[in-house]
């Protein structure tokens, strides 16, 4: 699996180099990314891609000394199982 990170995404890249799946974060200033779309390619789904990538996410956020503003159903219910992460959360 290869993941790249940048500023406002965690892409996950097929062999092919093509993004099979991504966790969308952009900048909604103030110190806060807004966390706004999970997609994983339907060939990827079920092999949980989608954790992986939000957990990549997650780390990237916290590195920063950002917070995350959950507009993503899948990011909410992530963060949930993840208690961990939950001071990375704001409103």
């Amino acid at each position: 699996m290869i993941f790249q990170v940048d500023d406002n995404s965690v892409k996950f890249l097929g062999d092919d180099n093509e993004v099979k799946g991504a966790v969308l974060f952009p900048d909604a200033g103030d110190g806060v990314v807004d966390i706004n779309k999970t997609y994983v390619a339907p060939t990827e789904r079920g092999m949980g891609t989608a954790g992986l990538l939000m957990g990549r996410a997650a780390e990237h956020i916290k590195a920063t000394g950002k917070k995350a503003r959950l507009s993503c159903s899948y990011a909410q219910a992530w963060f949930k199982k993840h208690p961990e992460y939950q001071g990375l959360v704001t409103e």
